[in-house]
């Protein structure tokens, strides 16, 4: 398990030279019609916040938690929790870095590699609970990670048995059996194809996650980089035209996978 844990804090890398580390989202975030808010989830001696987003829906839904990428608990996180919402899931984000900001990547590249190994999975353990226990929830539960935490949304897969969905987003994969074998879900990867670092780790997650006799689906998008969710939003100043066309081809999948979930 600790060896699980260590592998975490090191899965992916940051973002592709060059690109822009500026924040962006809260034009979403002060215009959606949804219900978002700030919530306190305990886990041991130490309080999680989590921002979570509800659909309007007049049925009970699932949840999906969604895993930050290397910067944190950003305002794009949470209009892509805002996103999820509008697409007919419940989404909730634990914050692993207790609202630290930070003014270049560097610094929050070094704060995430900060967390120790037991509060990665306390943190992941602690909101899957909660999110399971929010009474609009219908009882399922998925995943969702970007860069560093899509290869978190992997590796929990291995981890916990409710998951009912896992959608990693251009992280690195397993590369040991033992790292697939108590994968209980379908994993769907959204890849980049210009992020050969990452995308080199697929085959041998395809290879293991079919000896395991378990659903492993990658999808490589042309033209586009790694993180092409952050980079491809309309939102962004710095939006990639390569990376927008696959954001939406993307979206279009994932709204799909989305619906398929009980």
């Amino acid at each position: 398990m600790r060896h699980f844990l260590f592998a975490l804090v090191f899965l992916a890398g940051s973002m592709l030279a060059g690109e822009e580390y500026k924040d962006f989202g809260k034009d979403r975030l002060n215009n959606s019609p949804r219900h978002g808010e700030w919530v306190d989830i305990k886990s041991g001696d130490r309080t999680i916040k989590a921002f979570v987003v509800y659909p309007e829906r007049k049925d009970k839904t699932p949840v999906v938690l969604v895993i930050q990428e290397i910067f944190g608990l950003t305002d794009w996180l949470r209009s892509l929790c805002d996103e999820l919402a509008e697409n007919g899931v419940i989404a909730i984000a634990p914050d692993f870095l207790n609202g630290q900001k930070f003014e270049d990547p560097d610094s929050a590249s070094k704060a995430v590699s900060a967390v120790t190994q037991d509060q990665i999975k306390a943190v992941l353990d602690a909101t899957a609970d909660y999110a399971l226990k929010i009474p609009a929830c219908n009882g399922t539960l998925a995943i969702c990670g970007f860069c560093r935490g899509g290869g978190w949304a992997f590796a929990y897969a291995n981890e916990n048995p409710k998951l009912k969905a896992a959608y990693s987003f251009y992280g690195t994969a397993p590369d040991e059996a033992s790292k697939v074998a108590k994968v209980g879900c379908p994993v769907y990867g959204f890849y980049g194809e210009n992020d050969e670092r990452v995308n080199a780790t697929i085959p041998k997650a395809e290879e293991l996650m079919k000896a395991a006799g378990k659903k492993y689906e990658p999808v490589i998008y042309k033209g586009a980089g790694h993180g092409f969710m952050r980079s491809g939003e309309p939102s962004n100043p710095a939006v990639r035209e390569s990376d927008k066309k696959a954001r939406d081809e993307a979206w279009a999948r994932w709204k799909t996978l989305l619906k398929q979930l009980p």
